[in-house]
């Protein structure tokens, strides 16, 4: 009776392994692009976190941190930066004062979107310099309503330790000088991250 027990335990044992292994050989050939899927169980491993630093942007003048790359001539004039796209290289600081703590900085574009108003289309990294975060990013793209008091855009994703980032941040204009086109903008972001 043991030895009928152990060869039925044996001979099920192979099946499974035969089994599995077929599953996995299935698995490998039909997709040659997949490495590997699987269900991840999000919330244990998710935290949220609420940074707060100023985004410093000089368009003209020394030091400049933002420069136009483009603009329809027909538009030269324009109020609103309609049709104008600026490439920028801006420092994050730990407060307004241009003598703050740096913490990094947003690369990026902004595009004048709106004829009648003051709407930025921007798509940015925040890239991280300081601390653990160094070398980390968080991207945002979306609509800023610049005259707007409190605006809002959303974090697509980002890199290190921001793999998988998703959340918002919303802006407040601290101050904006337009003779010599200096602004520093309150940036809260929220981004929800592994």
């Amino acid at each position: 009776m043991a030895t009928f027990m152990f060869s039925s335990l044996f001979i099920l044992l192979l099946l499974c392994c035969a089994t599995n292994s077929t599953l996995v050989t299935s698995s490998e050939q039909s997709n040659d692009y997949l490495i590997s899927s699987h269900i991840v169980t999000r919330a244990a491993m998710e935290k949220q976190s609420h940074f707060r630093f100023y985004w410093h942007d000089k368009i003209s003048g020394r030091n400049q941190t933002s420069v136009i790359v483009a603009q329809a001539p027909e538009f030269n004039k324009s109020s609103t930066f309609f049709s104008k796209v600026f490439v920028f290289d801006d420092p994050l600081r730990t407060g307004p004062d241009e003598n703050s703590e740096l913490v990094g900085k947003a690369q990026g574009i902004y595009v004048g979107a709106g004829i009648n108003k003051l709407e930025l289309l921007m798509a940015m990294n925040f890239v991280f310099t300081d601390g653990e975060y160094n070398d980390s990013t968080i991207t945002i793209l979306g609509h800023n309503d610049a005259l707007t008091t409190v605006r809002e855009m959303p974090i697509v994703g980002g890199s290190g330790l921001f793999r998988f980032a998703r959340g918002y941040v919303q802006l407040r204009t601290y101050m904006y000088d337009p003779k010599i086109g200096y602004a520093v903008v309150e940036y809260n972001v929220f981004v929800k991250h592994y």
